[in-house]
């Protein structure tokens, strides 16, 4: 409690806190993104469920990783060097991840883009493991976004009652905003292949930082927004393009 009264007075501790919290909110998104396109793929009576036991999954990983911040610190010690390369767990973690995102992510899009599917071949299994699949899936990616968040709030600093709270407030944005982000996904097919787009340079983006390059999140950040704004002017074009139809649709039948 007297800590949490002296952080209170300093303003270097709620600055830390502000930039912690927008940190994490952003860092929340790519998980957020990834659980919505999951999710979605359930029947419509589980997708809801799936979504808040994803991010409940997603709190818990990162408030037990905060009571193991020692832990957390030796995960980036080298374990081993390859090809003049050091290697610890977290790099594997963040390496394993990515090749799961990027193989996710491809597959898919091959879903989406092959003629040939046959999705019937899982008709049968889907009702049985859909669910559980789902939700481990869920698990592993929240494992490797949690590890990225508590090692970033690590990073910008060293009080854990900043981190807890940060933590906190960005898994509640993240559950606020699940079900309007998955509806909006869900109504706009394109708005699928972009996202799916994202996963992959995310997970592109992990596997570089696993073998030590770096790529600042700056860079990756502005790439997805200035997409997405592309993607927003499609969709009102698109819009534009059906009122003029509708319009023009009474004058062609007189």
């Amino acid at each position: 409690m007297d800590q949490l009264l002296v952080l209170a007075a300093d303003p270097a501790a709620w600055a830390a806190l502000a930039t912690l919290v927008a940190m994490e909110v952003v860092l929340g998104i790519d998980n957020l993104i990834f659980i919505s396109i999951l999710t979605n793929k359930l029947p419509e009576h589980q997708r809801s469920r799936g979504r808040r036991i994803g991010i409940a999954l997603a709190l818990v990983l990162r408030l037990a990783l905060l009571g193991t911040i020692a832990i957390i610190v030796r995960l980036t010690a080298p374990l081993f060097e390859a090809f003049g390369q050091d290697f610890s767990w977290r790099d594997l973690i963040l390496i394993a991840g990515g090749l799961f995102l990027v193989w996710k992510a491809t597959t898919e899009i091959h879903q989406s883009v092959d003629p040939d599917a046959a999705p019937h071949l899982l008709v049968g299994k889907r009702a049985e493991i859909g669910f559980a699949s789902a939700i481990v899936q869920i698990l592993l990616l929240d494992l490797v976004f949690s590890l990225d968040s508590i090692i970033t709030a690590v990073g910008m600093t060293e009080h854990i009652p900043i981190m807890v709270i940060a933590v906190i407030v960005a898994v509640v944005t993240m559950l606020l905003a699940a079900d309007p982000l998955a509806r909006f996904i869900h109504a706009n097919p394109t708005i699928v292949m972009l996202a799916l787009g994202f996963l992959l340079m995310i997970g592109t983006t992990l596997i570089a930082d696993g073998f030590g390059v770096h790529v600042p999140r700056g860079y990756v950040y502005a790439a997805m927004a200035f997409s997405a704004f592309v993607e927003a002017l499609n969709m009102f074009a698109r819009r534009a393009q059906r009122k003029r139809a509708q319009a023009a649709a009474p004058h062609s039948s007189s």
